[in-house]
């Protein structure tokens, strides 16, 4: 048994070179919105199955689709109006099932990265062939709905297997989301290519924060404004990074809007702040500190030694 999946290196917060955001940002900002397609009853996984209740569970179907009728056009408006783009983690297939949404993601500047093809179908216990195709119909189908490369791997219902990252990378990619390690970018080491990991903060989410932790939309709104407040206090010494993961159906209740409104406005609103998308941070890192934060890091067998 491994004692460490072995991503990346060990280099203590308080030992890495110094990162620098553009225009003296202390806080490299963004918002990554979940756009998912969930299957009313998809092929089965053996190793997890994808709805709670007996198929067909109408009932979490529905609430999910929620989020593409209604919800993401309330969060949208939202988003505009504090002049914030989003990153979409995107289940490619939403580009065939619900068009107007890619559209309008489009439409208003927003990156498009891939979560899979749908969020019903798992990568664990997949052979390399199949793997390889899922991240290829990503970056396939990406490229003709919206015409963006893709940059950034998110895994479907958060599901790997051990050679995700080294494909990802050898496939062109250049960011994942799938390390819940740092409030900064690192190296992800990989066998070929120039990986970094962006934080994607669990803690921030609003699955964990609504559906785990059954925080109201008022302590949301104020955990969003902490989070915020301590990572711009330190990156006055070096550039952090904090990320508001989002789904439609959960922020796009009608309840939960102005509190998410008013934490998204007071972090805008704020100098220092780098409004950015997960390429723009992973362009920025992998150009400037990949190779410095590489070099500095041990290996985690050798950190005690």
């Amino acid at each position: 048994m491994k004692s460490d999946p072995g991503f990346y290196d060990h280099l203590p917060y308080d030992q890495r070179p110094v990162i620098r955001w553009p225009n003296g940002a202390r806080v490299a900002f963004w918002v990554a919105p979940n756009v998912e397609f969930y299957e009313l009853n998809p092929p089965r996984n053996p190793a997890r199955a994808p709805w709670a209740r007996p198929a067909p569970d109408v009932l979490n179907y529905s609430y999910r689709d929620y989020g593409n009728r209604v919800g993401f056009w309330r969060m949208l408006e939202v988003m505009k109006r504090c002049n914030m783009r989003g990153s979409v983690s995107l289940n490619v297939a939403m580009c065939e099932h619900h068009p107007e949404v890619i559209a309008a993601c489009a439409e208003n500047g927003w990156e498009f990265y891939s979560h899979g093809t749908y969020n019903t179908r798992y990568l664990m216990g997949m052979d390399e062939a199949q793997e390889r195709a899922v991240i290829q119909d990503s970056i396939d189908t990406i490229k003709k709905h919206t015409g963006q490369k893709l940059d950034g791997w998110l895994a479907p219902a958060l599901t790997y297997t051990d050679r995700t990252m080294d494909l990802v990378a050898e496939m062109g990619l250049t960011y994942v989301c799938d390390l819940f390690h740092d409030d900064q970018p690192g190296p992800v080491k990989v066998k070929r290519g120039k990986l970094t990991s962006i934080p994607y903060s669990l803690e921030m989410n609003d699955t964990i924060v609504y559906n785990v932790n059954l925080v109201s939309p008022r302590r949301y709104g104020d955990i969003l404004k902490r989070q915020f407040d301590r990572l711009y206090a330190e990156g006055e010494h070096s550039g952090t990074v904090m990320c508001i993961p989002l789904h439609p159906f959960l922020i796009g209740q009608p309840y939960r809007l102005a509190a998410f409104e008013e934490a998204l406005a007071y972090i805008t609103g704020h100098d220092k702040v780098w409004l950015a998308t997960g390429r723009e941070i992973a362009a920025h890192f992998n150009e400037h500190y990949h190779d410095a934060f590489a070099a500095a890091a041990q290996p985690i067998g050798e950190v005690a030694a």
